[in-house]
């Protein structure tokens, strides 16, 4: 292949995996893995939110940087940044609504403020927030930035509905239900698609924070109480297997 080929092959293909049934069965399990792993370290081993959002920082920011720097889309190292992504999203969430006295209401508000902000200034640099444009290192900052800031929100808005009279189980059959109803919209609605897109990915994950709190929290308040670090190493087995059985390919670029 010549030089010219491999050039116009690279920009053909964006660094994000194509969106496939694949792609959001893995996301909504890196979620709930998020929920339980970021929970382990937090609670089971006593870190606190605060030092527990800085230790998984700092793995988002290296993730990050690697994602940025790679020349093409590598499954492994995309899913791995997802998931560090939702683990920081949930230890930065529990800190501004139980440390910082945000509440869920509060925190959800702001940080549902700091995704539209994201959005709304990635496209006026961009002229689009279509992940089928993450191509270049200034979309994939935006992107990263965007995902991370939906992850935090969607752990808020997760722990909120799961508090009221609803439960874990009843949450977990709103935000299914509302995904639902966003999957029929997308293929018999004339709704954005790049606007669907990002309403689902938000709301995989208070989906998959709810799932993992259900598995986790103590019987007396509607859970499983399974062990935390047992869900956390079932979950990334899932996770490894299904990345490495499942077709994994970079989304067309435009």
């Amino acid at each position: 292949m010549t030089a010219d080929r491999m050039g116009n092959n690279e920009l053909a293909c964006a660094k994000v995996p194509a969106v496939t049934l694949g792609f959001w069965i893995i996301k909504i399990l890196a979620t709930t893995f998020g929920e339980t792993a970021g929970d382990t370290l937090s609670m089971s081993f006593n870190y606190g939110y605060l030092a527990s959002s800085a230790i998984f920082g700092v793995i988002l920011a290296v993730l990050v940087g690697l994602q940025i720097v790679a020349r093409a889309f590598h499954p492994l190292l995309y899913w791995a940044t997802i998931i560090a992504s939702t683990t920081a999203g949930t230890t930065l969430a529990d800190f501004a609504t139980r440390s910082l006295g945000l509440g869920y209401a509060g925190g959800s508000f702001l940080l549902l403020c700091t995704v539209l902000l994201s959005l709304a200034v990635w496209h006026r640099s961009m002229g689009s927030v279509s992940i089928t444009t993450v191509r270049s290192r200034r979309a994939e900052i935006f992107y990263w930035a965007t995902i991370t800031f939906s992850q935090t929100l969607g752990t808020a808005l997760g722990d909120w509905v799961a508090d009221s009279a609803l439960g874990y189980l009843g949450a977990a059959v709103i935000f299914g239900g509302l995904l639902a109803i966003i999957a029929a919209a997308y293929f018999r609605s004339a709704i954005s698609h790049v606007a669907l897109f990002w309403a689902a990915f938000i709301l995989t994950r208070p989906l998959g924070a709810v799932v993992g709190d259900f598995l986790d929290k103590p019987v007396a308040h509607g859970g499983l109480e399974l062990s935390r670090g047992g869900a956390s190493a079932a979950l990334a087995l899932a996770i490894i297997t299904l990345i490495l059985t499942l077709p994994q390919r970079a989304g067309k670029a435009h």
